[in-house]
C-alpha cells in the first residue's frame, strides 16, 4: 500500500492534450470574467458587514489588506501550477502530481468545504439580499422561508418568529445547477454578462455613495479588544482576515476549468492573477465607504452594503445596487459549483470516488451527475446553515488548500527542475514559503470551533480513503495489473 504514489506530471501533460471530453472553450476574458464572478460577492455584499460589527470595525480595510497579499502569494504558486498542468482539478491535481494519493486526497476532501459551502454561504447571502429587494417592491418572502432553521426572525412589528428554512437560497441553487448540467460554455457566456453588471454596480457604489462618508465612523480605526480573542484589537483585524478570505477563492476556481480552457498555458495565468489584482483593489475601496457610511455595529446584516447604499440616501440607485449584488452573488455560486463539480469529476475519474460519477452528457459535455449532486447537497446545507457558520469553514479549507499548494511548487522544483514552465512563479523561494506561512498564520486566527469541525471533516474523509479509495484508485489498480 502506498499512499504517496504520484501521477506523472508528463503523462498529465500529455492527458491535456488528448482528453477531449470535456469542451475547450474558455478563453482568458472568460477566465478572468470566472474569476471576478467568484471573487466578487459574499466578501464584499455580505461578510464586510459581519467581520466589521463582530472582529475589526472599520479595520476591515486591513482584513481585507491581509487577505489580499496572502491571496496573491498563493495565486502566483497556482498560475505555475495551472500552466504547467492544465487539467481539471486545482489544488487536488497538483497535491497528486507532487506530494502523492494520500495528501491529494486530503486536498480534494478539503476542496469539498472551499466549494460545496462556499456556495452555501453565498447562496445565504443571496437570499438575503433577495428578500430586501422583494420588499422594497411590495413582495413579501415569509420570514419562517428566509433564514436558517431555528433563526429568529424579527418582523416589522416587533414580533419574533423562528425560521423553518431558506426556501430562496434553495431555488437559487436549482437555477444554477440547471444551467451547469447545459453546457461550460453558456454558462461562461451568462456568468460574463453578470459579471459586467457586478463590477458596475460595485463601482457605482463606491463613486455614488462616497460623498456620505463620515470620517468620525473611522475612529477608532482599530477598535480596543474587549478582552475576547478575535472579538476587536489586532486580533480582530487577524480573525477577520481568515474569515474575508473566503471572498478570495475565486482566482482557485480558475484553475478547475483548466481543462475547459483553450490555451491553459497563456490564458490560466492571466485569468487568476488579473482577476485577483482587479478585485483586491474594489474590496478595500468597497469596506472602507461603507464603515465611513455606517457605524460599524450597525453593519451586521445580511445586506450590509444595500444598508450602506440606504443610509447615503442613493434613491433609485439603492435598488439598483441590490439588483446588482443579486446577480453578483449569482454568478458566485455558478463558479462555486462549477469548481465543485470539476474536483468530484476528478476524483471519480481518477477513481477515488465511485466511478459512475465521471460519467459525462452526451449532448452537452458537462459532468452532469456530480453537478446535480452537488447541487442536492448544497441546496440542503443553504436551507439550514448560517452565513458565518459557512464562511468560516469555507475560509479554513481554502487557506489549507493554498498551504499545500505553496509547498507543492517547491517540492516540484526541487523533483523535476528541468520540467518546461511557462509561467514561473517569481522570486519562487520566497513567494512560496511566504504563501504558506502567510495562508497557516491566517488559519491559526480562526475560531477553536472552525478547527473543530475541520478535523471532524478529515477524520470522515480518512475513513472514506481507506475503506474505499486507496484499493480502488486508478494508480492502485494499475499496481495490481502488474504484479499478477
Amino acid at each position: 500500500m502506498n499512499l504517496l504514489r504520484r501521477k506523472s506530471v508528463t503523462q498529465l501533460q500529455a492527458d491535456a492534450l488528448t482528453d477531449q471530453r470535456l469542451k475547450r472553450a474558455l478563453g482568458a476574458t472568460n477566465l478572468t470574467a470566472l474569476g471576478i464572478g467568484a471573487i466578487i460577492g459574499t466578501g464584499i455584499f455580505v461578510l464586510t458587514g459581519t467581520v466589521a460589527a463582530q472582529n475589526a470595525g472599520p479595520a476591515v480595510v486591513l482584513s481585507f489588506v491581509l487577505a489580499g497579499v496572502a491571496s496573491i502569494f498563493a495565486a502566483l504558486c497556482y498560475s505555475e501550477f495551472a500552466s504547467l498542468v492544465p487539467m481539471a482539478g486545482s489544488a487536488y491535481t497538483y497535491g497528486y502530481a507532487t506530494l502523492g494519493e494520500l495528501f491529494a486526497w486530503i486536498i480534494g476532501w478539503d476542496l469539498i468545504l472551499e466549494y460545496a459551502l462556499g456556495a452555501v454561504t453565498v447562496s445565504i447571502g443571496w437570499s438575503g439580499y433577495v428578500v430586501s429587494f422583494l420588499h422594497d417592491i411590495g413582495i413579501q418572502i415569509p420570514a419562517e422561508l428566509s433564514a436558517a432553521r431555528g433563526t429568529l426572525v424579527t418582523l416589522a412589528d416587533g414580533t419574533q418568529v423562528t425560521a423553518i428554512f431558506n426556501l430562496p437560497a434553495v431555488i437559487i441553487i436549482a437555477i444554477v445547477t440547471l444551467l451547469l448540467v447545459v453546457g461550460i460554455r453558456e454558462s461562461a457566456n451568462v456568468n460574463n454578462v453578470i459579471v459586467f453588471v457586478k463590477v458596475a454596480v460595485v463601482l457605482l457604489f463606491i463613486f455614488g455613495a462616497v460623498h456620505a462618508v463620515n470620517p468620525a465612523n473611522w475612529h477608532p480605526f482599530i477598535p480596543p479588544s474587549t478582552g475576547v480573542r478575535g472579538h476587536f484589537g489586532w486580533s480582530g483585524v487577524t480573525q477577520g482576515a481568515g474569515i474575508v478570505f473566503f471572498a478570495y477563492i475565486g482566482f482557485d476556481a480558475v484553475s478547475t476549468a483548466a481543462q475547459e480552457a483553450k490555451n491553459p498555458q497563456r490564458d490560466m495565468p492571466i485569468g487568476i492573477i488579473g482577476s485577483l489584482l482587479i478585485c483586491t483593489v474594489l474590496y478595500i475601496a468597497v469596506s472602507a465607504v461603507a464603515t465611513g457610511i455606517v457605524p460599524y455595529l450597525q453593519l451586521d446584516v445580511p445586506d450590509p452594503i444595500a444598508v450602506a447604499a440606504d443610509h447615503a440616501g442613493l434613491g433609485w440607485m439603492s435598488a439598483a445596487i441590490k439588483l446588482g449584488a443579486i446577480a453578483g452573488l449569482s454568478s458566485v455560486i455558478l463558479v462555486m459549483l462549477l469548481g465543485q463539480s470539476r474536483i468530484f469529476w476528478t476524483m471519480a475519474d481518477d477513481g477515488l470516488l465511485p466511478k459512475f460519477v465521471s460519467r459525462v452528457h452526451p449532448k452537452f459535455r458537462t459532468p452532469w451527475i456530480t453537478t446535480i449532486l452537488t447541487g442536492i447537497v448544497v441546496a440542503f446545507f443553504a436551507a439550514l446553515f448560517t452565513v458565518r457558520e459557512a464562511g468560516s469553514l469555507v475560509s479554513i479549507g481554502t487557506l489549507l488548500a493554498f498551504v499545500i499548494v505553496s509547498i507543492g511548487v517547491l517540492v516540484l522544483r526541487i523533483r523535476e527542475p528541468e520540467l518546461p514552465r511557462t509561467f514561473k512563479t517569481p522570486a519562487v523561494w520566497v513567494v512560496a514559503p511566504l504563501g504558506a506561512l502567510s495562508a497557516l498564520y491566517l488559519m491559526i486566527a480562526l475560531p477553536w470551533r472552525t478547527w473543530e469541525r475541520l478535523i471532524i471533516w478529515f477524520v470522515i474523509g480518512i475513513v472514506i480513503y481507506f475503506f474505499y479509495g486507496v484499493r480502488r484508485s486508478k494508480l492502485a489498480q494499475a499496481k495490481i495489473s502488474e504484479t499478477q
